[in-house]
Order: C-alpha cells, then structure tokens, then sequence
C-alpha cells in the first residue's frame, strides 16, 4: 500500500506555468550519470540544488545587483562569466534588458537562454524586514512513497535464516519546509528506507531518519546563521565539501571550480552528509569568517575486544540503512564531535581563505589490515587544515587549494579556466595528493573519492565555432601512488572524451560523444597466489536527439554503444536504445512523460547509466546491463494552484534471466516493477 500525500509547491502566479519551465534536473543530467557511476551505483540522495534552482525560478537573482557568490550559485557561469558581467556593469551600469548580456565579452545567446529562467534585471533592490521574511514566506509539505512490486528474498524469513529484512518493503519520506526567499529557511525531514521498521521493533518512534534545520542570510554583519542540519563546503573540497552534486569530470568542460556558500542548509533524504550542531557566517567589507560545531551520533563497524579493553571502529558505514539485525546494531554506534571554520578576504579580483576542521571520535578507527589500508585514517581524532586562493585577470581566472592533514601529509589542486577569444576556452586543473593524505567528507576534483593517494592532469577546451556549434573535449591522466581498493600496486590510467553539440535552434539539439578510459584493476580469473593488475580499457560512443515538437510536446531519443576490454578473451559489448517523450502544456492541470529503453550488454562491465525524469526533487539513473527492456510513466495533475500529485511507473523486464539481483536484494522472476507516488501542497 503507497501513502497518498500532498506538497506545498511555489507561489500562485508560478504554479499557472510550472510545466512550461525548464526542469533543473536537466541541466545535470550527464552529470548525475557520472556520479551515480563513480559512487558505486550509490543513489543520490542530495535533492538541495533542485531546490535551490527552484527557488530562483520563484525569486530571480537580480542582475543588477548580484554578488559574484549568487551568481556562482547558479553553476551555470564560469567565474570569468562572472568577472565579464560584473565589470560590464561597473563600467556601463544597469542592465535595461537580458539580452543586453551579449555586449559583454564571452557571452552569447545560448548562455544566456541557459540563464534566462533563473535572473532578471529589475531597476531597484528590493529590502525585506525581518518581520517580512517570518510572515510572508511560503511553506512546503511534500510526501513521497516508493516501492518495489516484486517481494525479494530479505522479506521471507524461511529455511532458518537469521539476516533479513526487519520492516516493509516501502519506502517514504516527508519534508515540511517554510522558505523566504533566499533570507529565511526552517524544516523538518523524516525518512524510512525499504526494508526498515516503522512504528514497531527497532523504529518505535515511527520514522528511521529525522533532521530539522533553521538557516537565516543576510541580517546585518551575519551572513548567515545554521542551527540544526547544515552542510559544510570549504576551498575545493579536499578537506570539506559536502554538497553532492559537485563538479567532476564530464562534457561541461569548464566547470571544474566548486563553487557554494561555506553554510547552507541540509533537508536532503541522505543520512551522512551533513553536521549537526550550530555554525555561523560573518561578514564585514571584505573580510569573512565561519566557525561550526556539530555532534552526532553515526553509523559504523563497532569491534569489541573486551580482552585487551582495545574496542574499535574498522568502518564507518554511510548508506543510512537499517534493515536487518546487522544494521540496526551498526546504527549511531560512533559519537562524532566537529569543529570547524574558514577566514577568507576577497576583492573584485582576488580570494584568499585559511580553513581548518577537526574531528573527535568516542571510540578509535581502526580500519582492516589490509596493504591498501596502510595509511588510512586512524585514532580518536583527526585534523585537516587548508588554505584555497584564486585569481582574475583579464579572461584568465586561477583558483586552488593547498592542504595537510593531521599527520602533515600535503594534498595540492590547482584549477585555471581561460577564454582564448570569442570561440575558445581551456581549462586545466592539476592535483598532487600524498598517497598518505587523509579526510573525511571531502570530495575534490579527482579521479577517487574521498581524494587521497592520486596525481593527476585535467585539460579541457571548448571550441565554438558558430553559434549552433559547440566542441567539448578533454583529456585526464592520473596515477595512484599507492595501493587501491581491487588494485594491488601503484598504478596509472587516463580518460579522454570528445563530445560534438548541434543546435540549429530552440527546438533541435543532437549531441555526438566518444569517451575511452584505461583504468587499473586486479585481474585474477586463475586465483593465482599474487594479484595480476591489467589495464582495463572501456570505449562508449553515444549520439542523443532532443526535439521540441511543439510547445506542448518534447521528444529525446538515445543511442549508444560500448566496447569493454575490446581485444580481450573476455571481452563485453553493448547497446542502448532509450526514448522518451514529455507532455508539458501551459495553463492545464495535467502533464506527463513516458520513456522506453532497450538495453543488451555482455556483462556488468559494459552497463549503462541514464538519466531519467523522476517526480520533483528526486533523481533517477539506473543502472541496466544484461538484456531486456525498461519503460517508464510519469504523471503529474495540479489539483489548484497549490495541490498537485504525481506519479512514477517504472518497469523493467530482464530476457533469459529466471531471477534479478543478488544476496537479500534477489527478486525471483525476470520483472522488477517499481512504483513512486509524490503530493505537494502549497500554502
């Protein structure tokens, strides 16, 4: 059974033409493949950029009066972007119209239809009270439930066995949120995830996962104040950054720099990225300072040696789930204390900032003697400390960060995005990361995840030869020092992608991309006494067509091929086929997308990852290898301006397979049918 619910959702005048907006989502869409794939196939759970992007469609960032940093919140311009706007205006003064950005250097049309949704150029500043930003704000209820159709093995406790699924096989979230603008933000959030308890057994207080947050900007010298959830983002992310979606590698070759407000608030379904506690920002002139404080209670690997009083933690676990016994007894077992803060000056042209965290655990890490583990982090307490800069001149922007660890290992990334002329732009990041190097919620532009043991050279360019024409390419090549997980010697490996975008007008855009990487890894099929590591090389070509037929009805079509280990005995190939078309008129209740895929790889090692339109404020990028078909239906009706409800149908049906999955996941049968139901209310 699914709960039915409602989500407040935006003001009058928005809810009327919502469906004929773009959908943030589109814009990561490639991105969000990328990450889905480099975390494991790990679902993000970091919905706070569609909300934030949402939160501009209602409320334009004025472009008359922005701040570089609201304007890098858009993670749409590069900072040279930024730095041609700015001086434009502090040359010529006010914007009169949006399509007056084309006088400035490096900007076109297409850019700024890019942006267009989400700016305005409105003569005046507008200034709120505080009594505005308590009173007039809008709130928020939105409840979603999921599920699988299909019972798999973790739900039928049989044949004696003792690891199995505690609760119901669905799973619901709740968020209520009351927003200002961009000046005031209070919630609560509450989760259970498939396979949890809920108001019974281990979950008697109803829901595995709660979070609240309040976050106020701008009042006086504080830029802002957290209380309760809040997320932390420092330099370029090699000692914090816990924003989810940040830049990495992909066709978006110039966005390479993170870029986010040291504090903002967490809401998000996700149950490890994030502090609790208090943080605050100041700002005065020139000069800003944060500081935070955060206790919690987290999830890990608890080993008890009661023998030597030596008890330990070997792993600290981030998935938030609590299903079985296992994983109920591995919840908030680790006490986590956290203090942190940043100092940094900038000008119109330069930025310098000092950071620092540290971290106290009630009980020791200790993570398993394995040779890849040999510098891994360990102890009661952990420290971190940075120092990040960049610098603008010209069309030439500089930015990096320099850190070290508790332990004085070094880690460096330094980043330089360029525009050669009017149809050329580069950008290169270098990064040198002690193989010893250590952190913890860190997340750079690197190649691994946390960053640690890794050299590496990023160079991209982006060449635009016509305005319907864009040529996105890029090369990477990095090497391990040290040992890896699944990679038994230092080792090296390298990524190139080219990618060819044809828009001859607003309806039409086809891209064409052709992507190989060599990367390292065990290779040990004869169990041989010492781990062979072979170079294994994966090749994709992928063509996509996006069609806007009317302005009722949207097509995109997909296809894409791959070849893994190509001239190997076991050698994997496959083929993608997927289409999708959406139904988005203005003014009308009702709107809609179907989509349909066909995939057939030889192997897991030849999968496909590929964006799909999900309900609002959730993403979607399944993973398909083996042979089969998957299709989809979303379905969303405006009950008023203030009540929707939407509807997600997904099925996908595995050829020649007589079971799906493994371990406690494993579905009996070649269906796997799964089921999303989402409410919004506004008011």
């Amino acid at each position: 059974m699914f709960v039915i619910s409602l989500v407040l959702h935006l003001n009058t005048s928005f809810a009327q033409q919502k469906d004929s907006l773009p959908n943030p989502a589109l814009t990561i869409g490639q991105r969000l493949e990328n990450l889905t794939e480099n975390n494991g196939d790990v679902e993000i759970e970091d919905d706070y950029y569609l909300q934030q992007m949402e939160r501009f469609i209602n409320n334009p960032i004025n472009l008359n009066t922005a701040t570089e940093n609201e304007l890098s919140l858009l993670q749409l311009l590069t900072p040279i972007h930024i730095h041609s706007l700015l001086s434009y205006r502090t040359l010529f003064g006010h914007f009169i119209d949006i399509y007056e950005l084309q006088a400035i250097p490096g900007w076109n049309i297409h850019l700024i239809e890019r942006i267009r949704p989400y700016v305005t150029v409105a003569s005046t500043a507008v200034f709120d009270s505080f009594g505005d930003r308590l009173k007039k704000g809008h709130r928020s209820i939105i409840v979603r439930s999921s599920g699988t159709l299909e019972k798999s093995k973790g739900y039928t406790p049989d044949s004696g066995r003792t690891n199995y699924y505690l609760g119901s096989p669905l799973k619901l979230f709740v968020r209520y949120k009351y927003e200002f603008k961009n000046g005031l933000q209070y919630g609560i959030t509450a989760e259970k995830d498939a396979g949890e308890q809920f108001f019974r057994g281990t979950q008697k207080l109803g829901f595995d996962f709660y979070s609240a947050h309040f976050f106020v900007r701008n009042v006086g010298l504080i830029k802002a104040i957290a209380v309760g959830d809040f997320a932390v983002n420092m330099g370029q992310g090699l000692i914090q950054w816990q924003s989810g979606l940040a830049a990495k590698k992909g066709s978006d070759v110039l966005n390479i720099k993170r870029q986010e407000d040291v504090l903002r608030p967490y809401n998000s379904p996700g149950e490890s990225d994030f502090h609790r506690g208090i943080g605050i920002t100041v700002q005065k002139k020139s000069i800003q300072v944060t500081a935070f404080i955060s206790y919690r209670k987290i999830d890990a690997n608890f080993v008890s040696d009661t023998v030597n009083d030596a008890s330990y933690i070997s792993s600290i676990q981030t998935s938030g789930y609590h299903r079985t016994k296992s994983e109920v007894d591995d919840k908030n077992i680790q006490q986590q204390i956290t203090m942190g803060g940043n100092i940094g000056y900038a000008n119109k042209q330069f930025h310098f900032g000092i950071n620092g965290i540290h971290y106290n655990f009630h009980w020791p890490l200790n993570k398993k003697p394995e040779l890849y583990n040999r510098f891994s982090l360990s102890g009661n307490k952990w420290s971190n400390y940075s120092v990040d800069y960049s610098y603008t001149w010209q069309n030439m922007h500089f930015f990096g960060e320099a850190a070290v660890d508790e332990n004085y290992n070094k880690a460096l990334v330094n980043g330089l995005i360029i525009s050669m002329d009017a149809h050329v732009d580069m950008s290169i990041v270098y990064r040198a990361i002690s193989r010893a190097y250590q952190s913890l919620y860190s997340n750079a532009f690197t190649e691994s995840n946390p960053p640690n043991n890794e050299n590496g050279l990023f160079a991209g360019i982006r060449i635009t030869p016509l305005d319907i024409i864009k040529i996105d390419a890029y090369m990477d090549l990095y090497s391990f020092p040290w040992l890896k997980y699944r990679t038994d010697a230092p080792t090296r490996g390298n990524d190139f992608l080219v990618q060819l975008t044809y828009s001859p007008n607003k309806q039409v855009e086809i891209y064409s991309r052709y992507h190989v990487e060599r990367k390292p890894m065990n290779d040990n099929p004869d169990a041989q006494t010492l781990n062979p590591v072979v170079i294994h090389s994966t090749q994709a070509w992928r063509t996509e067509f996006s069609y806007k037929l009317s302005s009722r009805v949207s097509l995109r079509t997909r296809v894409e091929m791959k070849w893994y280990d190509k001239r190997a005995d076991d050698a994997e190939n496959g083929f993608l086929l997927y289409t999708d078309v959406s139904y988005k008129p203005r003014f009308r209740h009702i709107s809609g997308i179907a989509g349909f895929q066909y995939f057939e790889t030889d192997g897991y090692n030849s999968r496909f990852y590929t964006f799909q339109h999900d309900v609002s404020y959730s993403f979607s990028a399944p993973v398909n290898y083996g042979k089969g078909y998957m299709y989809y239906f979303n379905f969303k009706y405006n009950l008023s301006r203030q009540y929707s409800i939407a509807l997600r149908y997904s099925q996908s049906l595995y050829l020649g397979k007589s079971s799906i999955g493994t371990g406690l996941d494993e579905i009996p049968g070649n269906t796997k049918t799964e089921v999303k139901f989402q409410g919004l209310i506004n008011f």
